[in-house]
């Protein structure tokens, strides 16, 4: 079994742009006003549609520190803060927002096993 979340968007075009070209999803299936795509096992689609769903966050799960920063530095002014840890989920992540404003997540849960130089 799997899933997909869907989201509507006013912004079709630059929506799937960003998520296939600054994120590196692919295309998982083209329908005539959606496109599902894929990041590792995440399926998530985009309609276009006159309004903007943007009532959730998108978040993106690394295996490294490292591999946060360097979406940092993917996103460029996409993002909305610095990476840093977040103590309270015991997480290092940043957040960014989309070309439809919605809110997007990047992160790695950190523990000694996971990554030992999230402390930096």
């Amino acid at each position: 079994m799997s899933g997909i979340v869907f989201y509507a968007t006013e912004n079709y075009d630059s929506v799937v742009r960003f998520y296939t070209e600054t994120i590196g999803a692919t295309v998982w299936l083209e329908q005539p006003d959606c496109t599902i795509l894929q990041y590792e096992n995440l399926l998530f689609g985009f309609c276009d549609r006159e309004q903007t769903d943007s009532c959730s966050i998108l978040t993106f799960v690394y295996d490294s520190k490292a591999a946060v920063d360097e979406m940092h530095s993917i996103v460029g002014d996409a993002a909305i803060e610095t990476p840093h840890l977040n103590e309270t989920y015991n997480i290092y992540q940043f957040f960014a927002t989309d070309p439809d404003d919605r809110t997007v997540e990047f992160q790695v849960f950190v523990s000694d096993s996971v990554d030992s130089s999230v402390s930096d």
